[in-house]
């Protein structure tokens, strides 16, 4: 395998120079924020990618886990006096005890009963954010006070683009490398069949307990930079139809596929933008466009594209 064709060099290098290269395009600061919510997306769809398509569990809940990075990160900064880094951190720390205290019961769970077990968690997370108005600002939402590390303020959509950028390439190379472990092959493993994956000695519980952990984190990192870039937060984050829009994502750009969920989330996130010109059929042209792909590239985007490559290649 050459350079080029090894996704955890030629594909991270590739991914580099887009991000670098990228803000050469951009006419205008709007096309930075487009971006960085392209980023963030990306970062909370690699994880729920390694939860759905590398093991095979289904969540329908993952948007509940980035409100809660968004919440707790901005409560703790801008109520308590945590610097925001701490923040940020303490927020990942409590997101993933959640998720880990949570995560054998549901993980015991198996096709639509751990969706339907995922989608509980979610609109429990969502309505104690809407409920609880003295400590979150209840549905009208709350202010977050700036970013600062050790004096020094990211300021503008130029500096968060790239510090996004760069969490973005840290995560890519953290699921490359994470999938091609034995850790990645217990997860393909019982991907396959759970059954013959604890004959042969993978701790089935634990493997699905630590990828649903771990892609938890991730949207609760992905969250709390939300919280700080945007400045403002509502419970909206959290709601049910967030957790669909990431899972929509993660499918249409490839499961099983790093770079897919990259691409999914670029997709989903600027196809809105582009369709403002249908108006009151905007989002009746989404629903058909995916209709459409799914169709016709059932496997996703990434992995149909690059079948179609290779083909040729060969």
């Amino acid at each position: 395998m050459s350079f080029w064709n090894s996704s955890r060099s030629g594909g991270l290098v590739a991914l580099a120079l887009v991000i670098a290269l990228l803000p050469l395009t951009f006419p205008n600061t709007y096309f930075f924020n487009v971006a960085i919510l392209i980023g963030l997306n990306a970062i909370v769809c690699i994880g729920l990618n390694l939860l759905i398509g590398y093991a095979g569990q289904i969540s329908l809940g993952h948007a509940g886990f980035f409100g809660l990075g968004a919440y707790v990160a901005a409560i703790l900064s801008s109520n308590h006096g945590v610097p925001p880094l701490a923040a940020l951190l303490l927020a990942a720390l409590l997101v993933g005890v959640l998720a880990f205290a949570v995560a054998r019961p549901i993980m015991r769970l198996k096709g639509h009963y751990l969706a339907m077990g995922t989608l509980g968690l979610g609109i429990i997370i969502a309505i104690v954010l809407n409920q609880e108005v003295g400590l979150t600002g209840g549905p009208d939402g709350m202010p977050v006070d700036s970013f600062s590390l050790l004096g020094w303020q990211p300021y503008g959509d130029r500096i968060w683009y790239w510090i996004v950028g760069v969490l973005l390439l840290a995560t890519v190379w953290l699921a490359l490398n994470l999938i091609d472990s034995p850790v990645g092959r217990a997860l393909r493993a019982l991907h396959g069949s759970e059954v013959a994956a604890a004959a042969a000695g993978i701790n089935v519980v634990r493997f699905k307990v630590l990828v649903f952990v771990t892609s938890a984190i991730l949207a609760s990192l992905a969250g709390s930079i939300f919280a700080f870039y945007t400045g403002f937060i509502t419970p909206g984050e959290a709601n049910f139809f967030h957790s669909l829009e990431l899972v929509a994502m993660v499918v249409l750009g490839g499961l099983a596929s790093i770079y897919g969920a990259l691409i999914g989330a670029a997709i989903l996130t600027i196809l809105p933008q582009l369709l403002t010109v249908f108006h009151d059929y905007e989002m009746m042209m989404l629903g058909l466009i995916m209709m459409l792909v799914m169709i016709f590239m059932r496997k996703g985007l990434v992995p149909t594209l690059a079948n179609l490559l290779w083909r040729r290649g060969s």
